[in-house]
């Protein structure tokens, strides 16, 4: 993608990063990229079950003695505990990964995960554990990710150059949809079995992950580090990159705004055990729905990528996805849940690709961990805010009202959005 061809909304067009435009085209010849690829795949398998386990032992723990609502909350305090962290720290941990050596940071983040699994195991083990150590837990979960995000996006483009960048996000994309897809089945079946063994398997997973990324040769140290601003006006800097690259700002904007609302991952366990009565093994599949979707999506843009039309593209699945989570509200049978849930995650996935993309190639190096972190607090931070806020929604209207409002919710907030960011709605050419 040439950063020219796009119509950034601000005065002059941002600075491509300072990469070797030479080396492979393709980055499955680089032993680093294997490495870190397989690496990501059963770290994020590990997050997967290891999410599966915790909110079904939540609901179910809160379900003792409390009615539906009431216990919905509780999953609602799940992502606000990893939330919080997330809000604290993204934006100083970005600014670290453009000063501290990435590799080194994404090893001891995935060290901090492994420690949380083994703490979730420990108290699993118990019996009964308390809902405060569960969710005192899963807070340092949150921290470890705020400061995991920022170095690994930013540590890619270290690793494959700048030419072999493009179809590295997109297998970047499949290895995380492979983990998103085989996490929540094998959660649903583990959790089934044994809530204990779901957080001993996801423990086991971070450490094969982190063993990974320490045997990558390539350095992580950023190149010409910014190291004379001082950490606060350096995370100034990055807001306001991204304040000025209105393109960018506009597509995370918008996908904060439509996970907030239309995001379904915490409905999935109430609509499997108190909808659909499908038990353990129907959440998993619900769960894996989204996935699978998304990672058909993903190996299909990695042949045949979007190259022109890219705002429209982008606000057109943003659409579908509204659509799609507003058909899961409704829905009384577990196959049409389950594929509507498939439609919006291959439509969540464009809109994904067409974002990192953009980010990734627009931003010089020595700013990629500022900028990621921005794209991570916004982003990546609006799963477990959705998720808080989910809970409330559906204390109020009920589950299925918080999915169908979510969706409608989605639908407008796609026309305000293409009407208050023009350069986004109109962005041509993405190669």
């Amino acid at each position: 993608m040439t950063v020219e061809s796009l119509d950034t909304g601000s005065p002059t067009p941002p600075t491509p990063p300072p990469t070797d435009d030479g080396g492979p085209a393709s980055p499955w010849g680089l032993r680093d990229f294997r490495l870190l690829w397989f690496g990501r795949v059963v770290a994020v398998l590990g997050i997967q079950i290891q999410s599966s386990a915790l909110l079904w032992q939540v609901y179910e723990i809160a379900r003792r003695d409390h009615p539906i609502q009431e216990a919905s909350l509780y999953l609602g305090l799940v992502g606000l505990c990893q939330f919080l962290p997330l809000l604290a720290f993204t934006l100083p941990a970005g600014a670290m990964a453009d000063r501290r050596d990435r590799k080194r940071t994404v090893a001891l983040s995935i060290v901090v995960e492994a420690f949380c699994a083994a703490g979730f195991l420990a108290m699993a083990l118990h019996g009964s554990p308390p809902l405060w150590g569960l969710l005192a837990v899963a807070a340092l979960f949150g921290a470890a990710r705020a400061f995991l995000a920022p170095a690994s996006q930013a540590f890619l483009p270290m690793v494959v150059g700048r030419k072999a960048l493009p179809p590295a996000i997109a297998a970047q994309s499949i290895a995380f949809q492979t983990g998103a897809i085989a996490g929540p089945a094998l959660g649903g079946v583990i959790v089934g079995i044994n809530v204990p063994l779901a957080y001993a398997v996801a423990m086991g997973l971070f450490l094969l992950g982190v063993s990974c990324f320490l045997l990558i040769r390539t350095s992580g140290k950023p190149r010409n580090p910014d190291n004379k601003l001082p950490p606060l006006e350096a995370v100034k800097e990055g807001l306001a990159y991204v304040w000025k690259t209105k393109i960018v700002l506009g597509a995370i904007s918008l996908d904060l705004v439509v996970v907030l609302l239309a995001g379904v991952a915490l409905l999935t366990p109430i609509f499997a055990r108190d909808i659909l009565h499908v038990g353990p093994e129907g959440f998993g599949l619900l769960r894996a729905s989204f996935g699978v979707g998304a990672l058909g999506m993903a190996v299909y843009l990695s042949r045949y990528p979007i190259t022109r039309n890219g705002g429209r593209w982008m606000f057109a699945a943003v659409a579908v996805f509204g659509l799609c989570t507003l058909t899961f509200g409704l829905s009384k049978t577990v196959w049409l849940s389950g594929l509507a849930l498939l439609v919006g995650g291959a439509a969540d996935m464009i809109s994904v690709n067409i974002r990192q993309t953009l980010i990734q190639l627009a931003t010089p190096d020595h700013m990629r961990g500022r900028v990621s972190s921005v794209s991570m607090l916004f982003i990546g931070a609006s799963n477990e805010l959705g998720e808080a806020y989910s809970g409330v929604v559906v204390r109020i209207l009920g589950p299925i009202g918080a999915a169908v409002f979510g969706g409608f919710g989605a639908l407008a907030a796609t026309g305000v959005w293409a009407k208050l960011f023009p350069s986004l709605r109109k962005a041509d050419r993405l190669s």
